[in-house]
Parts: structure tokens; C-alpha cells; sequence
């Protein structure tokens, strides 16, 4: 009963912590974008990385070069890959408001974090991962 118990605690757990992650546009004043870009998109992650990490990131530029390549052109929409593990990333983690590995999508003061998602889909689901980006992303153009 007590194991039973434990196991519930800690699915509880677990569940509040993704639930307080999830999908959700954060209005928390402006994040400050980059002059000359509309939207930018922020992949934060460390030195080391697992093939699901890779993933995220080679998936997130692929989406972006094929849904949006005038729009890149136009320089309305940037990828930026930021290793954590370098020197002087930090501000501009701080500034996103980036606790760790995150993919986050910002426009102005609208802040959207993607990190579930790109864990659950980039590897084993581009296509949805490409949906689920787009999802954001469109509203945002």
C-alpha cells in the first residue's frame, strides 16, 4: 500500500509540473526582439545532448525553412540555436525567461513555449511537431 501510495505522489508531481509547462501564450511585458524580425524562435539547450535534443533543433529549422521561406527571407522570422553551456548566453536566456532547454517562440510582448511539444514530437513525430510550430506560428505573421 505504502509503494502504491509513493507512486501516486509522484505521478501527482510530475502531472503538475507539465501542467504548469504546457502550451500557453504568456503575456509577462516585452521580451525584446532583435531589430528586423518580427518573430524569433529560440532553441536553448546544453553543450551535451541527447538525439531527441538534436532532433528538436534540425526538425525546428527544417519547419521553418519549408513553411515560411518568404517570410525568412524578409528576415520577419529567425532561428537562434543558444547553448547554454557558453559564455554570455545568459542574458539573453534571462531576458526570454529560459530556465534550461526550451523552445520558445517570441513576437513582441507574446511569449509561447514549445518545449513539451518538440520533446513529444520531433523525434518520433516531425509532421505533428511541424503542426503543432505552425499552430504558433501563424496568429503571430
Amino acid at each position: 500500500m505504502k509503494k502504491l501510495n509513493s507512486v501516486f505522489l509522484s505521478l501527482m508531481i510530475a502531472f503538475s509540473f507539465f501542467s504548469q509547462n504546457s502550451f500557453s501564450i504568456e503575456k509577462k511585458g516585452p521580451v525584446g526582439i532583435s531589430k528586423g524580425a518580427k518573430i524569433e524562435v529560440y532553441y536553448f539547450h546544453y553543450t551535451r545532448r541527447c538525439v531527441t535534443c538534436q532532433a528538436i533543433e534540425d526538425e525546428t529549422q527544417k519547419a521553418i525553412a519549408e513553411l515560411y521561406p518568404a517570410v525568412q527571407k524578409e528576415a520577419k522570422i529567425r532561428f537562434q540555436s543558444v547553448n547554454l553551456d557558453t559564455k554570455g548566453t545568459e542574458a539573453l536566456a534571462q531576458k526570454c525567461k529560459a530556465e534550461g532547454q526550451a523552445l520558445l517562440v517570441i513576437s513582441g510582448n507574446k511569449r509561447v513555449d514549445l518545449t513539451e511539444q518538440a520533446f513529444m514530437y520531433a523525434k518520433a513525430s516531425p509532421a505533428k511537431f511541424k503542426a503543432e510550430l505552425k499552430k504558433v506560428i501563424d496568429p503571430l505573421l
